[in-house]
């Protein structure tokens, strides 16, 4: 569905702007952020009293394709295989429908067993032959990475296990996720939007999260709300 398409187009850029930070590690000076993964990131207002997200170091690399920031990764990123994940990783979601709109009404999801779209995702695709490596994308991509502590802790209706990224590639797929949401209308959230929804799962979580900005980069969203015509939550 459409959320998967921006998912998937967000992972690219996301992929090709850490490539591209991979290609000058080498040129980069010692103490540039993109080397030392510290930007100082921090939740600040500005003058019109609006939450935004400041940087105390300046990047050493421009913006590219609306991204911000992001830390020089340990290897290359296949930007294929995160396009890959993005398209496929919400397909679970489709066994969770509480209404499919086939009346003509709005779709709706089985909110208390939603947090399932994952597994049963994951099943899905290993059951149609779809490789481990493929799938995982479905399984591991919920939140900033859902933890068998979280789990147990949460009441959660799953098995208790740790379903988050084992690699680069899911891990991008899980951080584009969180810029988009399936709500009716659709969305993009900012930054500074997902740092809040964080923080409703504690602060831990929202460290995390921020932890992922420093190694990705910002997303500015709102040319990309334009190009898919949704609206962008701040």
């Amino acid at each position: 569905h459409g959320h998967c398409v921006v998912v998937a187009d967000i992972a690219r850029r996301m992929a090709r702007r850490q490539n591209a930070l991979f290609a000058r590690r080498c040129t980069l000076p010692t103490d540039a952020p993109e080397k030392t993964g510290d930007f100082g990131l921090e939740l600040g207002s500005d003058d019109s009293g609006s939450e935004s997200l400041g940087m105390l170091r300046v990047p050493a690399v421009a913006p590219t394709e609306g991204l911000t920031g992001g830390t020089v990764p340990p290897r290359l990123i296949d930007e294929h295989l995160v396009v890959i994940g993005g398209l496929l990783h919400d397909i679970g979601t489709y066994f969770l429908l509480k209404q499919d709109g086939s009346d003509g009404g709005p779709l709706k999801f089985d909110g208390p067993r939603y947090v399932q779209h994952g597994l049963k995702g994951y099943e899905y695709l290993l059951e149609q032959g779809v490789d481990e490596s493929i799938a995982q994308f479905a399984r591991n991509h919920t939140g900033v990475g859902l933890t068998k502590e979280a789990v147990e802790s949460q009441g959660l209706p799953l098995p208790p296990a740790d379903y988050v990224p084992v690699n680069l590639e899911q891990e991008v797929v899980m951080v584009a996720d969180k810029y988009n949401s399936k709500s009716i209308p659709p969305k993009f959230l900012t930054a500074e939007a997902y740092t809040r929804k964080a923080a409703r799962f504690g602060e831990d979580n929202k460290r995390e999260w921020l932890r992922l900005l420093e190694r990705y980069g910002i997303l500015d969203v709102k040319p990309l709300a334009e190009q898919y015509h949704m609206r962008v939550a701040e």
